[in-house]
Parts: structure tokens; C-alpha cells; sequence
């Protein structure tokens, strides 16, 4: 998976640039991913520098509303996201893809996540902005120009329609359960991953 690569693969060669002025709340910006569990997703991104707030929820599905439970049965078209909310002036858009390509999830996997199987295991990137959608299109196919995957990658690039906020429990899953032998086995080694790959950017997470 490429979570255990051992080194970040490429920088994006097409990235957004800081705002110049000093960040306000109103210079924040959104990313949406889906990369698997949410559970791991956001035990990385909580972790990273310039993340201001994350929270675990679903998108992407034609149901008008979303729980874990109908989520699951893969009836809604929902699939497991996380909501970024970031200061550009610190981690770029570019950046925050390139860790979720290097250390959150397998991008060539289709419709799974090693053994969580279904479309809300999906790999997607919901973009908020046509900017974002020109990055995250640019740097998919710098990555399978370059062959850094062995196989092509299936992320799904979709406009983003809505985010539904997931069940409390979920929210910082990893912290409220660190003994959880899921969080064990799946999650920590992300984590460990992103600070060995991204050390400038990795920060302990304090709720």
C-alpha cells in the first residue's frame, strides 16, 4: 500500500500559491477526501501542520442525508470523507494531496481499502473549486506519467455537492480508541508514516 513507502513520492508540479496577506479566517480553505476508513484518514490529517480542524463524515452518494449505518450498506453512494479545513499560508492544496497519496491510502485500490471492501471505501477527491480540480487532475496524471504506482490510479475527482458531519463517536476515533486493534494494525502506521515521510509538517495532535 503506499502507506509503507518509505520515501514521499513526487511534489505536485502544479500547485496553488499562499496568499501573501496573513491568513484570516475568511483566507481558510476546504479539502474534501475520501481514502478508505475515515478513521485513518483523519488520524493523518489531524497530524499535519496548517490543519486548523477535521471532521469525519460522507459524500458523494444521491441519498439526501447519511448515517454510519445506511452508509455501510452501500445503498446510499455515500462514501467515508474527511473535511480539512486549512491555512493555505502553511500546507498548500498540492501538499495535502501529495500526503494523501503518499501515507493515507492506496490510490490504485478500487472500491476498497486492504480489507474494507465497497464504493464507501472509495478513493475520491471532491473538489471545492475548480482550482483544486486542476491540481488534483495535474497531479494524477504527473503520477501515472511518472509510473509511481505500479498500477494506474483510480481516484475518483468529483465536484463536491455535500459534506454530512458523521456521528460523534467517529469524530477523532484513533484518540478516544488507541487500543482499538483496528487503530493498531491499520492506523499507526500512518501516522508513523507521515513523520517519517513529512517531518517538517508532522505535529502531535492535542484535542
Amino acid at each position: 500500500m503506499a502507506a509503507t513507502l518509505r520515501q514521499p513520492i513526487p511534489a505536485p508540479l502544479h500547485d496553488s500559491a499562499a496568499p501573501a496577506a496573513a491568513t484570516s479566517a475568511d483566507q481558510r480553505e476546504t479539502a474534501v477526501f475520501a481514502g478508505g476508513c475515515f478513521w485513518g484518514v483523519q488520524s493523518v490529517f489531524q497530524r499535519v501542520k496548517g490543519v486548523l480542524r477535521t471532521t469525519v463524515g460522507y459524500s458523494g452518494g444521491a441519498a439526501a442525508t447519511a448515517n454510519y449505518r445506511s452508509v455501510c450498506s452501500e445503498e446510499t453512494g455515500h462514501a467515508e470523507a474527511l473535511e480539512i479545513i486549512f491555512d493555505p499560508s502553511i500546507v498548500s492544496y498540492g501538499t495535502l494531496l501529495r500526503i494523501f497519496f503518499s501515507v493515507v491510502h492506496d490510490p490504485t485500490q478500487l472500491n476498497r481499502q486492504g480489507a474494507d471492501i465497497g464504493t464507501s471505501y472509495r478513493s475520491a477527491i471532491f473538489y471545492i473549486s475548480e482550482t483544486q480540480r486542476e491540481i488534483a487532475q495535474a497531479y494524477i496524471e504527473q503520477l501515472d506519467a511518472a509510473n509511481v504506482f505500479d498500477q494506474p490510479i483510480v481516484t475518483q475527482i468529483v465536484p463536491l455537492a455535500v459534506f454530512y458531519r458523521g456521528e460523534e463517536y467517529h469524530q477523532d476515533y484513533a484518540i478516544k480508541n488507541p487500543h482499538n486493534p483496528y487503530i493498531q494494525v491499520c492506523d499507526l502506521p500512518k501516522i508513523a508514516s507521515l513523520e517519517q515521510q513529512f517531518p517538517d509538517l508532522f505535529q502531535e495532535y492535542v484535542r
